[in-house]
């Protein structure tokens, strides 16, 4: 669907409600979104409900909730449907959000696996209460923020988990040699409703907006057809629970700045970072007690550690050097990323190599994406060569006879000796995959054609290993 048709749609759907008339008076002139709470006055403080029901408001969450798509919540609604299902009920819905009367819908809970083991819970919002809650963030984002802890990453607006990793290098480089790495456990299953709820009231006095964010708290979970109720934490997959969640823990920030650690935070991942490791445990011991007591939450003990930050990883990386400290891949992250190309590799999958190469370059891209912010690029070229090396050998296995590898490896300019030698051998695929025939026969910019993005952008195969297919010792090639 076009942009402009998908702006039409918007349009009719809050035009029906009413809202194709010029905002509230008591909004005419201001930007749309996120008023900055220092200038507001009490008055326009009651009237977030307002702010948040305003048209241009709800365009920008409208557009964010479907370029997010997403799953449907528990009444089956898909994000496609929504403007439809707007275009005939916004107004009853605006009028009871406005009236303070609104009722979310139980979230969908859904389970998918952790990266490194065991599975996380999500709660699905229908998509009506996801563009509620978009809106919601909107509104309150862009007063709460500014008030945050500088050393908080996750989850802002502008900053990201790149930059929270350079802190945590910076903290390293300044001689802070070691790190109290400290993992909350369930936190999002965990936050106190209550306690959440006044910190919200200390800074927002429109009455409706506090009990619709309640009502998001209170509204349960449909999980096997049965629904329960929730009097705890703020299920993950809303919109409106990252920014929740960082106003719990802005509670403990404030409380490591005004002890006077140097320390960065993403979400619900604390490292706090010390000169020895006489002073880790000290503050491990004084920030659980401070958790656990004043926060209501639990430390997970069994994944909380004093350390060397080579030791630990902190958002998908780790360290190495001490003075000068890099940043490198973390190994569960490496072996996360083998993992997943095996499975779009394997050669039984019974697809073309073509469309292989095509599933594979989009998980690459995106891993690239991130994990190219490392600064070993020896470990991306390892990478870059074990992928082809997986490529090669699922061509080498679907050859299968002596005779076609022979004829196959001639076409591609493999001396005969050289051919007759590789395509006879005993060897399994794997191991041919090494092999100087293959390297020529598939040089690294065949890949390249076929739009297999490299990890390490600019490497150049290299002369690696050495092996030996029977009488004759040939130099493999790994690139």
């Amino acid at each position: 669907m076009s942009g402009r048709r998908q702006n039409n749609q918007w349009e009719l759907a809050f035009m029906a409600s009413g809202m194709g008339e010029s905002p509230d008076a008591a909004h005419e002139g201001t930007e749309p979104q996120m008023a900055t709470r220092s200038t507001e006055s009490p008055a326009k403080n009651q009237q977030r409900m307002e702010e948040v029901c305003r048209r241009e408001n709800l365009f920008e969450a409208l557009r964010r909730v479907q370029a997010n798509k997403g799953s449907p919540g528990m009444d089956g609604m898909s994000v496609g449907e929504l403007p439809d299902y707007l275009r005939e009920h916004w107004p009853a819905v605006r009028s009871q959000l406005l009236n303070g009367t609104y009722e979310p819908q139980p979230v969908r809970r859904v389970e998918i696996p952790k990266p490194g083991g065991g599975m996380r819970k999500l709660g699905i919002p229908t998509v009506l209460d996801r563009l509620i809650q978009q809106a919601v963030l909107q509104v309150l984002q862009g007063s709460w923020d500014p008030t945050f802890n500088e050393h908080s990453y996750g989850f802002r607006p502008k900053r990201s988990a790149h930059q929270a990793v350079a802190a945590a290098q910076r903290c390293m480089a300044d001689g802070f040699g070691w790190v109290v790495d400290i993992d909350l456990e369930k936190f999002f299953d965990r936050v106190n409703h209550d306690r959440l709820m006044a910190k919200v009231a200390h800074r927002e006095e429109d009455k409706r907006l506090l009990k619709l964010i309640r009502a998001f708290l209170n509204a349960g979970v449909m999980e096997n057809g049965l629904v329960s109720s929730t009097g705890e934490g703020t299920p993950q997959g809303g919109p409106l629970s990252p920014l929740l969640s960082n106003l719990v823990l802005d509670e403990l920030d404030q409380q490591l700045e005004r002890r006077g650690h140097r320390f960065v935070r993403y979400a619900d991942d604390c490292n706090i970072y010390v000169r020895s490791e006489r002073a880790g445990q000290r503050v491990m011991a004084s920030v659980t007690r401070l958790i656990t007591r004043k926060l209501k939450l639990k430390v997970n003990e069994s994944k909380s550690a004093v350390a060397r930050p080579k030791e630990r990883q902190f958002l998908g990386f780790t360290f190495i050097g001490d003075r000068e400290p890099k940043r490198r891949i973390a190994p569960k992250a490496i072996a996360r990323f083998r993992k997943q190309a095996r499975k779009l590799t394997r050669r039984a999958r019974g697809v073309s190599l073509r469309r292989m190469i095509g599933d594979l370059s989009i998980y690459v891209r995106g891993w690239r994406g991130y994990f190219a912010f490392c600064q070993t690029s020896s470990d991306l070229r390892d990478l870059d060569s074990w992928i082809r090396r997986r490529l090669r050998s699922v061509i080498w296995h679907e050859w299968r006879r002596g005779r076609r590898r022979f004829v196959e490896l001639r076409r591609r300019g493999v001396s005969v000796d050289l051919a007759a030698m590789t395509a006879g051998s005993a060897r399994g695929p794997w191991r041919i995959a090494r092999s100087t025939a293959l390297s020529i026969a598939f040089p690294n910019a065949y890949f390249d054609s076929l739009g297999l993005p490299r990890l390490a952008v600019g490497a150049h195969a290299r002369p690696d290993r050495t092996a030996v297919y029977g009488p004759v010792r040939t130099v493999v090639w790994e690139g």
